[in-house]
């Protein structure tokens, strides 16, 4: 990788300062990482100081360190290696990045270099006379089934000829760049096939009835089993009351348990507690426990939770429970 370097003192500026919306959000997304880890915001807020000024100038670099404690020297490394900072003035209305790995370079990228060296500068990270428009190529930006494409700013365009590169160039030199539509530019949908779908469309599929039937024969059983009513007796329920019990300090019952006893009408270990065989073999076919309940002796947790919560429930079982 080539050396990077910061812009000559000449274009620094004297100053720098995030805007007040800016500075908020700079405050908001420090305070999202960990006590003594607000260091890791160094890139956002490099990000945002680029957006904010164009690019990321000397001052916005010491600003950011002195933000978040950490010596300058830290925040010059990240600034300098990511070459997605822009570490001299890039075009105020857009900066073209073209990319030219190798599946960009075989789709034509090299040809939208040259609209870039024809209608901005010779030269890559120059501006135009006005100071609107500079490019750069780059390495791969993630869209090769695209190719060839560039990226302005936040935006990708792809799918390009170099008449279209040339027509986006110009709208974006007009101010208008908001007009144009990122995304592919041949009328493909994402990366989609261009002529649509050429494979496993509704020809391409087999047609098994017989394995139908049989799909649906499965699924009337299976409506039939679930509307058999479970054997034994339905517990008690009740309205689920202001302050419910942690159903889930019994062993063998889980987030997810806990709601389906919830939904039959279960909030306290003391309904749980009362539980004789046969609401306990209805609550075991109802929601599929598979003898879970006995096994896991439910009910004997339940009255040592009902009768004396944690403190009872040690003593009993010589442990706390989960």
């Amino acid at each position: 990788m080539s050396v990077r370097r910061l812009a000559d003192d000449a274009v620094q500026p004297d100053g720098f300062s995030f805007s007040r919306d800016n500075a908020a959000w700079a405050k908001s997304t420090i305070e999202k990482y960990p006590k003594g880890r607000e260091q890791s915001a160094v890139i956002p807020l490099l990000m945002r100081a680029q957006e904010q000024d164009g690019w990321v100038t000397k001052a916005a670099i010491e600003a950011v360190a002195d933000m978040l404690g950490m010596p300058l020297i830290r925040a010059l490394e990240v600034a300098t290696f990511y070459t997605q900072f822009q570490l001299k003035p890039v075009g105020t209305r857009a900066h073209v990045q073209v990319c030219g790995t190798t599946p960009c370079m075989l789709r034509g990228s090299e040809d939208l270099i040259r609209v870039c060296k024809d209608k901005i500068a010779a030269e890559p990270l120059q501006t135009n006379e006005a100071g609107t428009l500079s490019w750069e190529e780059v390495e791969c930006q993630g869209a090769c089934v695209n190719a060839p494409m560039v990226m302005i700013f936040k935006d990708t365009y792809e799918d390009l000829t170099p008449e279209q590169l040339a027509d986006i160039i110009d709208t974006f030199e007009a101010g208008n760049g908001g007009s144009v539509t990122p995304g592919p530019q041949n009328g493909r949908h994402l990366s989609a096939p261009i002529g649509g779908l050429t494979t496993l469309t509704a020809e391409d599929v087999p047609v098994r009835p017989k394995a139908a039937k049989k799909t649906r024969a499965k699924k009337a059983a299976a409506t039939d089993t679930a509307s058999e009513p479970s054997a034994g007796s339905r517990p008690q329920a009740m309205e689920k009351p202001d302050e419910i019990d942690d159903l889930k300090m019994i062993s063998g019952v889980g987030p997810k348990i806990e709601g389906m006893l919830h939904a039959i009408g279960i909030f306290k270990w003391e309904q749980i507690a009362k539980w004789d065989k046969a609401e306990r073999d209805w609550v075991d076919g109802q929601l599929k426990f598979k003898g879970r309940i006995d096994r896991d002796n439910w009910v004997k947790q339940a009255e040592a939770l009902a009768e004396g919560g944690v403190e009872e429930y040690v003593r009993v079982f010589g442990k706390k429970p989960r």
